[in-house]
């Protein structure tokens, strides 16, 4: 049977953006776990700063933004971050920081856990400026707290990046080869159930197989909550997807930009870590802080 043109252009174009994916994460990855456990943790705030301006530019195209308008959102965002920086390594503000911190990354798990499904079930389209760059804000900032604080504990920080990552491409591979069912064809036609379950699966055994590591005399109630626990981040992040890809949708752009070769943007690689980091960050402030 002679295969159609079109799909073989499609495979090879598949293939080809999956070898320039590997390509940058070979090269991203290992300067990622570098900084995170090689830099001090102002070093390391400091640097993470970096993504989080590079996805702000991002938004605030996507936002529809005008040149000043968008070096305003970017300079709020980087003025923000910083603004905690000083006020972390300060003596006499750290402690209300710590607080104003626990409060934003509550206030961020609100935003992903109920405004941004109902968001997505109401298929809203925001058209104002303003309230898309406090929208803006509150994905990006919470998000870069979350990383300052879960590289306390680097290896903690690169469990809550393992378990994003797994899902994110256990989902893509499932639902390439078994993808049938679409999960929100109007917000991305290419996300499927199956990829779904797919997701779940691998991030249900990772989850397993890191609480046998961590803690071998955990009892069945303590894996149960570990399982429970990476579900709802699992949860988090294809919200922080769907919410990215409609935000994608209604700027009429399939990427956010092209900085990274296979991946898109900053922004396309960060979306599910921008929903899911926040609630990581808050389950274990305690042992953070």
């Amino acid at each position: 049977m002679e295969i159609p043109a079109d799909a073989t252009a499609a495979h090879n174009a598949a293939r080809s953006g999956l070898k320039q994916r590997v390509l940058t994460a070979m090269v991203l990855v290992p300067l990622l776990l570098a900084c995170m456990f090689l830099l001090p943790a102002t070093g390391w705030q400091v640097l993470a700063c970096l993504p989080i301006v590079l996805a702000a530019g991002e938004w605030a195209r996507l936002a529809g933004y005008r040149k000043a308008s968008c070096v305003a959102f970017i300079a709020t965002i980087l003025a923000s971050c910083l603004a905690f920086v000083v006020a972390f390594s300060s003596a006499r503000f750290s402690a209300a920081a710590e607080g104003l911190s626990g409060l934003l990354l509550v206030l961020a798990l609100m935003f992903w856990a109920i405004a941004a499904p109902l968001w997505l079930y109401r298929g809203w389209r925001m058209a104002q400026p303003l309230l898309l760059g406090a929208v803006g804000w509150m994905v990006l900032v919470p998000a870069w707290l979350a990383a300052a604080f879960l590289q306390r504990s680097p290896w903690l920080l690169l469990a809550m990046l393992l378990a994003v990552w797994i899902a994110d491409t256990a989902a893509y591979f499932a639902g390439r080869r078994f993808g049938r069912r679409k999960l929100a064809p109007q917000i991305s036609p290419g996300k499927t159930w199956e990829g779904v379950i797919g997701a779940f699966v691998a991030v249900l055994i990772y989850g397993f197989a890191v609480s046998f590591v961590l803690q071998p005399s955990a009892t069945f109630n303590d894996r149960l909550v570990t399982m429970i626990f990476v579900c709802a981040l699992t949860v988090l992040g294809m919200v922080g997807d769907l919410f990215e890809s409609w935000i994608k949708r209604g700027a009429g752009v399939k990427d956010s930009g092209s900085l990274l070769p296979g991946h898109g943007g900053v922004l396309d690689r960060i979306d599910s870590l921008t929903a899911a980091l926040p609630f990581a960050a808050l389950y274990f402030l305690p042992v953070l802080r």
